[in-house]
C-alpha cells in the first residue's frame, strides 16, 4: 500500500531578486477593522502588556504587498500601523493579515556575522536574529523608501550594537518576503569590524543602558562562523536559517 504523498512545507522567507529591480513605494490606508476585531485587539494587547508591562505599542510600517509592475520595477504597498495591530495574525486567516517591514544589518567580522539576543524587555526575549528590527514609519508627508530604510538600519545597529556606520557605506544585500504574512525584510550588508571591537562597543553600550535603568535591547552578542553554513542558534528569528545560509553560499 503506498503512503501518501507529502506536502511540501514552506520556507518561512522567499528571497526577491533586486540586482536589476527598482522599488517604489506607496502610502495606503491601514486595512479597516470591525468593532469586534478592535475590542479583540485590544484585549490581547492588554494581556500582552501583563506579560511584560515594558511593551511599548510604537509604530510601525505594515506591508500591504509586493507588486511586480512590470520589467525591473516592483511597488511596495505600505501603512501606518502599531504593535498592537500585530494580533491579527491570531484573528485573521493568514492571507488577511498585513505583514510587517523590517530591516537587519549582516555585519562581518574576522568572526562571522553578529548576531544578538533579545532582552527580557524586547518583544522576543531569548530570541537570537541579525541586528535590526521592525521598521518606524516616517513623519506625515515624507517618504518611505530605501534611503529611510537604510538610515533606520544604522540607527538600529548603533543602538543594539554600539557600532556606527555611515549610511552610504550599507547596500542593500537581500529583500526577502515572509511566506505567513507577506512580511517584507530589508537586509543591509555593513563594512567589515574587528569582533572584539564589536565585543567591546556592545559590553560598553550595556552597561551605559543598565546605568540608566533600562538594559540593553540584546542581552549578549555572538558570531556566525565564517567560512560555511552554520546552525542557527535556538530560537531565532524565522529568517536567520535562510538568510545564513544564503550567505555562507555567497563566499
Amino acid at each position: 500500500m503506498s503512503r501518501p504523498a507529502e506536502h511540501p512545507v514552506a520556507p518561512p522567507v522567499v528571497f526577491v531578486d533586486t540586482e536589476r529591480l527598482a522599488l517604489d513605494f506607496v502610502e495606503c490606508p491601514p486595512p479597516p477593522l470591525s468593532d469586534g476585531e478592535r475590542r479583540e485587539v485590544d484585549r490581547r494587547w492588554a494581556e500582552t502588556r501583563g506579560r511584560n508591562p515594558a511593551t511599548f505599542d510604537g509604530p510601525l510600517v505594515a506591508a500591504l504587498g509586493l507588486d511586480l509592475a512590470g520589467p525591473g520595477r516592483a511597488t511596495v504597498r505600505w501603512a501606518r500601523t502599531t504593535y498592537r495591530h500585530r494580533a491579527l495574525r491570531e484573528i485573521r486567516p493568514p492571507g488577511d493579515v498585513p505583514g510587517s517591514v523590517y530591516v537587519t544589518v549582516l555585519l562581518p567580522t574576522d568572526e562571522g556575522l553578529v548576531l544578538g539576543r533579545g532582552s527580557r524587555t524586547t518583544a522576543a526575549p531569548g530570541r537570537w536574529s541579525l541586528p535590526g528590527g521592525a521598521a518606524e514609519p516616517p513623519p506625515a508627508g515624507c517618504p518611505l523608501g530605501l534611503a529611510a530604510l537604510r538610515g533606520h538600519a544604522v540607527r538600529e545597529l548603533a543602538e543594539e550594537v554600539g557600532v556606527t556606520s555611515p549610511e552610504a557605506e550599507l547596500r542593500l544585500w537581500a529583500l526577502t518576503r515572509g511566506t505567513p504574512f507577506g512580511s517584507l525584510g530589508f537586509h543591509f550588508l555593513a563594512p567589515s569590524a574587528p569582533a572584539d571591537l564589536v565585543r567591546h562597543r556592545h559590553a560598553a553600550l550595556a552597561a551605559a543602558e543598565s546605568a540608566r535603568g533600562v538594559g540593553p535591547e540584546l542581552d549578549a552578542i555572538g558570531f556566525a562562523a565564517p567560512g560555511g553554513p552554520a546552525p542557527a542558534p535556538f530560537p531565532c528569528a524565522d529568517y536567520l536559517p535562510q538568510v545564513l545560509e544564503r550567505y555562507a553560499a555567497a563566499g
